[in-house]
């Protein structure tokens, strides 16, 4: 509260300076004393006891104005930091522990010089002394609340929240989701053990076959959408100008969804809010259900997301869609799965993962030898080689032979070095006429 002067009611012994509070303080207790008011009335109205009053209004009589002032009023506090003792934190941070910031000096002078002062106090006693914090903070950005894209399919969030979801009963893992900006319903969400490439491509397949193929995603920097740390391109991706894209990456492409990377956590702010609720009420959820295992709590997530979308779902700017229908002729399996590009060996094999697989011939060709193929491995853990968009029929190779152990020949156990009057040994002597 502002300091100011009460021009109505002076001391005659001494002036006084009063807030506004104290200022209706003395109006009370003057008409109490007066007789204007009752002891009740002024309590109700000063919010105190009816006690207080009585010792309001005695010392009002006693000493006037002054004698309703805070009795603390010019007196020193009691947890005052002496003079000695803010010398010497100026002293130390100085001379002994200069470039130190608020919080790690305090720190340290508890731990090696036994002064416990809070962080508040220490920054206190040292921007007194014109020293300011040697840590520089970036000034704040001014930030704007971003409008809502105008239909359902546009622009979809996509994050992964790692987070305690069955508490003391299981295992930690994942919840894998995407929030659509234009209505704040989640199209698809799914607990998984990690963040991964394998957990986002079971995410798009079931955002696909559920809503259709949105317009562009909107995710932060992780590895499984940009390869990091930024590594220096390889000639293949200098000759073609451009970085290979992750699995993820690869699909979206194929999809034709728009990538938009985020910078900052605010920049996601709506499925970083979604996450806040999901683990407020999904969490209870999850309990109530008794949910112990991941195959368990996705049962609950399958359940729990058509309530969630009814409950804080809007309307958007403008009806209809932008999800694109699945149009992509033959199976999904194709399409969302790991795709490594291989050369097919001269005996028409390809190796994946530890195992070599036998391409038979086919009626569009009938060798693939030095053929460049995509070897897939698909959601469901099988394995299939694709030829210009076409499945190869294959088979498991059978092993190489393996050569029999190498055995000892006699003239090896017997073999010896060669004497010294050996010829390999005779040193030949050229005459200068040769």
């Amino acid at each position: 509260m502002s300091l100011v002067k009460c021009p109505e009611i002076m001391s005659p012994m001494k002036k006084v300076t009063l807030n506004a509070k104290e200022q209706q303080r003395v109006k009370v207790i003057h008409e109490v004393g007066s007789g204007m008011l009752t002891g009740r009335q002024g309590s109700e109205l000063l919010g105190v006891t009816v006690r207080q009053v009585r010792r309001m209004v005695q010392r009002y009589r006693l000493e006037g104005v002054a004698g309703l002032a805070h009795r603390n009023r010019g007196r020193a506090s009691a947890r005052k930091i002496g003079a000695g003792v803010r010398a010497e934190v100026v002293r130390l941070a100085r001379e002994r522990y200069p470039g130190c910031n608020y919080s790690h000096l305090a720190e340290v002078l508890a731990e090696r010089e036994g002064l416990h002062l809070s962080r508040s106090s220490v920054r206190r006693v040292l921007l007194g002394a014109g020293m300011g914090s040697p840590r520089r903070r970036r000034p704040p950005q001014h930030r704007a609340r971003r409008e809502r894209y105008p239909q359902e399919g546009m622009l979809l969030q996509v994050d992964g929240s790692h987070h305690a979801w069955l508490e003391e009963r299981g295992p930690r893992f994942v919840l894998l989701g995407a929030v659509d900006d234009a209505t704040g319903t989640v199209p698809g969400a799914l607990f998984w053990e990690t963040e991964d490439h394998w957990g986002y491509l079971h995410l798009l397949q079931q955002i696909v076959e559920a809503k259709g193929i949105p317009l562009a995603l909107y995710t932060d920097r992780h590895g499984v959408f940009q390869h990091n740390p930024p590594q220096e391109e390889t000639r293949e991706e200098q000759l073609a100008g451009r970085r290979e894209p992750t699995q993820v990456g690869r699909i979206l492409e194929e999809l034709g969804i728009s990538l938009i990377l985020a910078r900052s956590p605010q920049a996601k702010g709506r499925v970083e809010r979604l996450w806040g609720t999901f683990q407020d009420r999904l969490v209870a959820e999850l309990r109530w259900a008794g949910a112990t295992t991941l195959a368990e709590a996705n049962v609950v997530l399958a359940a729990f997301l058509p309530r969630f979308n009814a409950r804080f779902g809007v309307k958007p700017a403008q009806v209809g869609t932008a999800y694109r229908p699945w149009a992509q002729e033959g199976c999904p399996e194709h399409v969302f799965c790991l795709k490594e590009r291989r050369v097919v060996a001269l005996d028409n094999t390809v190796r994946w993962r530890g195992h070599v697989w036998q391409l038979l011939p086919s009626q569009a060709r009938k060798s693939y030898a030095k053929a460049k193929v995509d070897v897939c491995e698909r959601l469901d853990g099988s394995i299939a080689v694709m030829y210009q968009g076409i499945a190869i029929p294959m088979t498991q190779a059978p092993p190489r032979a393996t050569p029999p152990p190498a055995t000892s020949s006699p003239r090896a156990s017997t073999a010896h070095p060669p004497p010294p009057d050996h010829p390999w040994r005779r040193t030949r002597t050229f005459s200068k006429n040769t």
